[in-house]
């Protein structure tokens, strides 16, 4: 958090890329008219999901970087158990994803959105995504010992997972082999939560715009996507934190 509020340059260009996508892309294809007229509605939670990434990411390569100037190795001849760090890194990240969420969600109006108290659990599940994504980071920070080793990882792992997790374009009308590649990949079941979780346009919202990921028929809960969100981040903590104790 210390980092966070010292470097603000970070937070302007964490946002600019999203909100390009969510004002540039979004209000050009809703501009075409008749059902695209909802698309930057139907755009906002992949663009918090893109938001909360760039944490994560961060996370991942200040480990990295404490490891080789140094920092690293005072941090662990603290008195504290070695996990309890990694998780303090994990949870300062989910505060930094949740903080880059409140100004996209303040423009929630702009995108078609209407204000209601449902934006405060968009933006707990917001925080959720991004503790998973900031796990996924540290542990792949914990595992890879280069930082451009890290950074390549990085790219070729989330730019397929955001792109196959319906952030830009509905999931029930996929080929099959595409449709399988969504249902596979966790984030599809975060931006699912979010776009379901979030109040509708008071205007008729055509039907792919609620389209969710489906199993042999059925919809799984929202509370069943977070817990597939949730549940595999608190592992991966657990893993890395085992590995981050033999340092």
């Amino acid at each position: 958090m210390a980092r966070f509020l010292r470097n603000r340059a970070r937070l302007v260009m964490g946002l600019a890329a999203p909100m390009l996508f969510l004002f540039v892309l979004g209000g050009g294809m809703g501009s075409a008219g008749g059902d695209l007229g909802h698309y930057q509605a139907f755009l906002l939670p992949g663009m918090l999901l893109m938001i909360v990434q760039g944490p994560a990411i961060a996370v991942g390569t200040e480990i990295m970087w404490d490891r080789q100037s140094g920092f690293l190795r005072q941090m662990l001849v603290a008195p504290v158990r070695r996990g309890a760090l990694l998780a303090g890194v994990c949870l300062g990240g989910a505060t930094t994803g949740a903080l880059y969420t409140l100004p996209v969600l303040a423009l929630a109006g702009l995108c078609g959105v209407p204000y209601h108290p449902r934006l405060l659990m968009v933006l707990c599940e917001s925080t959720l995504l991004a503790f998973a994504l900031t796990a996924l980071g540290a542990a792949a920070a914990v595992y890879v010992q280069r930082p451009e080793s890290l950074q390549a990882v990085s790219g070729l792992v989330m730019a397929p997972a955001v792109m196959l997790s319906g952030a830009f374009f509905p999931v029930g009308s996929l080929p099959p082999w595409l449709g399988a590649t969504v249902l596979v990949n966790p984030l599809t079941y975060g931006v699912d939560a979010l776009r379901r979780t979030m109040p509708l346009p008071e205007a008729d919202v055509p039907a792919w715009f609620q389209d969710s990921p489906r199993w042999w028929g059925w919809t799984p809960p929202v509370t069943l996507e977070l817990a597939l969100i949730v549940l595999p981040a608190l592992a991966i903590v657990l893993l890395a934190g085992r590995r981050f104790g033999q340092e």
